[in-house]
């Protein structure tokens, strides 16, 4: 993990413990030192990850749209460990890794959609304290996606928000699965931008 935790690792035990190393080595080649600060409350650790595993079912919103506004609500946060995770699992899902490689600098690049950029701009609004999202942004969307899509971006967006103010919070960073399996590096912004 690049960066220090602000909380310590701990010995993952237990059959739970077990079941979720296996689980964690078949998703991401190994187990995350992330799972081992977070195992000091299993708990929250599994209550947070089966909500995950539900979302991943839902499919009112195509794919690669929602990870591009999960990454950007990482990026506007300032997750790593969010945003190397999600570019990793882009080439495990069958998602479009060009695209999710420049979601840091999304503003600055060419290759997003107007569709695209409504939905990370919109990503973005929602991340803000206070919520910046206006009825401009919820109508383009809801000409987009319709109802029910906006209300799993949302939802989904929301939820991306909790995960990453977590992980920033405990001081938990990239653990560099993107770059373990070969990915190009995340692009960066070339010019801050003012939120």
């Amino acid at each position: 993990m690049t960066g220090s935790a602000r909380v310590p690792t701990t010995e993952i035990t237990g059959l739970y413990g077990g079941v979720l190393k296996l689980a964690m080595r078949k998703m991401v080649g190994r187990v995350p030192e992330s799972t081992a600060i977070m195992w000091h409350n299993p708990r929250v650790l599994k209550d947070t990850m089966g909500f995950g595993r539900k979302m991943e079912k839902w499919d009112q919103v195509e794919p690669n749209l929602a990870t591009y506004a999960v990454m950007a609500t990482a990026a506007h946060i300032g997750c790593s460990f969010c945003l190397d995770l999600n570019y990793f699992m882009t080439r495990h899902r069958g998602l479009d890794e060009r695209k999710a490689r420049e979601i840091p600098r999304w503003r600055e690049s060419g290759v997003f959609t107007e569709g695209e950029r409504r939905a990370m701009e919109y990503a973005e609004a929602i991340s803000q304290t206070p919520v910046a999202v206006t009825d401009a942004m919820v109508e383009a969307l809801l000409d987009d996606l319709g109802a029910p899509a906006l209300l799993e971006l949302t939802a989904r967006i929301g939820t991306m928000n909790l995960m990453a103010r977590t992980n920033v919070a405990l001081g938990i960073h990239s653990e560099e699965f993107a770059e373990a399996c070969g990915l190009e590096p995340l692009a960066s912004r070339s010019v801050d931008v003012a939120s």
